[in-house]
Parts: structure tokens; sequence; C-alpha cells
């Protein structure tokens, strides 16, 4: 299925995780349209690559990040030894979430009146409800289904399938798995003065303080594990050069809409046992974004940041 397929990619990914190639082309270099070429000219300086021409034209050159990124997004609701095996594509669009479920029929017989019903928790609303269908037996469709999201905030979608058994004319229930929504899927980096950090800083009501607790022993190498972790971006300049016990950092980033959210690192490395201590503080104007952040800085900061070969 398509979720074995993404757990066994993203082990290969993880396995040989290397830095981003540099880019293959400069901008002003020159790019060849077959069908603008004369006919005389010779056969082997033409660019019969179409894929090439698109790829130098668009800058998208890593044919397989779209694949991957989707198959990231791809969520299980079932089981295999359920009746109906369910799995869900999930793609976010700044304010919309579609949802592609691919239903599969496991049993020999013919399911009438399947119906995925769902439901939201957050700041999500369902628009387009999935219809009623009638699959045959060791058969599959795939049911679409909108939802708009009006906040940033960690959602979760959850649900049941429900159908008639035309063989045996008895209903079936199949409680499906939750879909966590990411936090991340809305957050972007952005940049400010620090005079305008500092008058939201002091503006913004909100406030979530998490207690730093990793296994991270250079203040700058937590610092960017926080940073890429959170997609955010830091505003005070780190010297690498530098070496001291004690480091003091502003990020920054924006939501889709529109929302701002502050955090401050503000991180000491003890010198009894050499581990890192302090606080990150982070101050919305919202509730949602302000813990919703806070959990996913709790989560990745005892997390080892990948290694880079």
């Amino acid at each position: 299925s398509t979720f074995l397929t993404s757990i066994k990619d993203k082990e290969s990914k993880d396995a040989k995780k290397d830095e981003p190639d540099a880019p293959m082309t400069q901008a002003d270099d020159l790019i060849h349209f077959r069908q603008l070429k004369a006919m005389s000219v010779q056969v082997g300086d033409m660019d019969l690559d179409d894929g090439s021409d698109l790829a130098r034209a668009t800058g998208y050159v890593d044919g397989g990040s779209l694949l991957e990124s989707e198959l990231n997004h791809v969520y299980p609701l079932s089981g295999f030894a359920d009746p109906v095996y369910a799995e869900a594509l999930v793609t976010v669009r700044d304010y919309d979430i579609s949802l592609e479920i691919l239903i599969i029929n496991r049993t020999p017989n013919t399911l009438a009146n399947l119906t995925v019903e769902l439901a939201t928790m957050g700041d999500m609303k369902i628009v387009e409800r999935p219809q009623a269908h009638t699959i045959g037996p060791l058969d599959q469709i795939t049911i679409k289904a909108s939802i708009k999201v009006s906040s940033t905030e960690t959602g979760h979608i959850f649900g049941t399938i429900v159908y008639e058994d035309t063989s045996t004319q008895e209903r079936g229930y199949i409680n499906l798995n939750d879909i966590h929504m990411d936090i991340m899927d809305y957050i972007r980096p952005a940049t400010c003065t620090d005079e305008i950090f500092r008058s939201m800083w002091a503006e913004f009501e909100w406030e979530n303080k998490v207690a730093i607790s990793t296994s991270i022993s250079d203040l700058q190498v937590f610092l960017k594990h926080v940073v890429e972790s959170t997609n955010m971006n830091c505003l005070t300049p780190i010297d690498s050069s530098e070496k001291g016990s004690f480091l003091a950092a502003n990020l920054y980033a924006r939501s889709v809409f529109g929302e701002d959210a502050l955090v401050n690192v503000s991180v000491e490395k003890k010198e009894n046992d050499g581990k890192l201590a302090g606080y990150i503080r982070i101050r919305s104007k919202t509730q949602g974004i302000a813990l919703s952040l806070g959990d996913r800085i709790t989560n990745v900061q005892r997390e080892l940041p990948q290694a880079k070969s």
C-alpha cells in the first residue's frame, strides 16, 4: 500500500540524507528551446530533453521531492485486518485541507451505502463531506473531502466508516485513526526589526514558557536545531567562532493567516555537567499558536539534529 511505500521511502531517505545540492545552473545560463531552434542545427547540439528544459526554467531540479512530500502526508486510517482498509492523503493549501481517502473492500461481499463520517477538533470546519458509495468485492475507490481552516492551531480529524454488507444484511462500523494536523504546515519564516519585535513582545498577552531539556551539548547546535524544527527565522546575529557558556536569541515567524509568533531562547551551558539549561518563551496574540508552538518545541528539543554527511 501507499503507507508501506511511505515507510520504506522514509527509512531509505533517513539512512542517506545529504546536504541540498547547489544549483546546477546559473541565472544567466542559456536555456535551449527545441521548438525555436532552426532546422539546420546539428542533432548533437539539440537538447531533446524537455524535462530538463522545464526543470531549468522553473528551478525544480529534485524530481523525487514532490512524491516524497506527498508520502509524508499519507495517514493509515484503519488496519490491514479490518474488512475495509482506508488511508488518507492530506494536502494543505493555506486555508484549505483536502483529503483523498483510499477505500479498499477486503471482503468477498459487496458493501452498500459505505460512508466516511468525519469530524474535527480545533478551528476547522468540514466544507465538503464524503458521499455514500457502493463497493464491489475486493474493489477500491477514492473519496474526497474538503476542510476549511481558520487559525493556526493544532487540530485533529477523526471519523468512522459505516457500511452495509449486502450478503449478510448487517451494518458495520470501523473507527478510524485520528489525523493530527501539524502546525508547521502553517508557519513561515519572517523578519522584522528589533523595535517591532520588542513592541509586539510587550503587546502580546499569551505566553508559553518551555523549560529546556535536551541531550544536545552545544549552544549553537541547539539553537540551529530549534530554528530548523520550527520554521522560524533567527533575528539575532550569531558568531559561530565565539565559544561561550550563554546564548540568547530572538526568533520570529508568521502564519499563513497573518498571525505573529515570537520566540526568545535563553540557554546556558552548566559548568558541572556540561548540559544545557534555560527557557524558551513563546508569545503570540492568540492562545492556539502559543500552545501549539510550545508543544512542537517540547517534542523536537529532545531529538538529536539530523547528521548531515
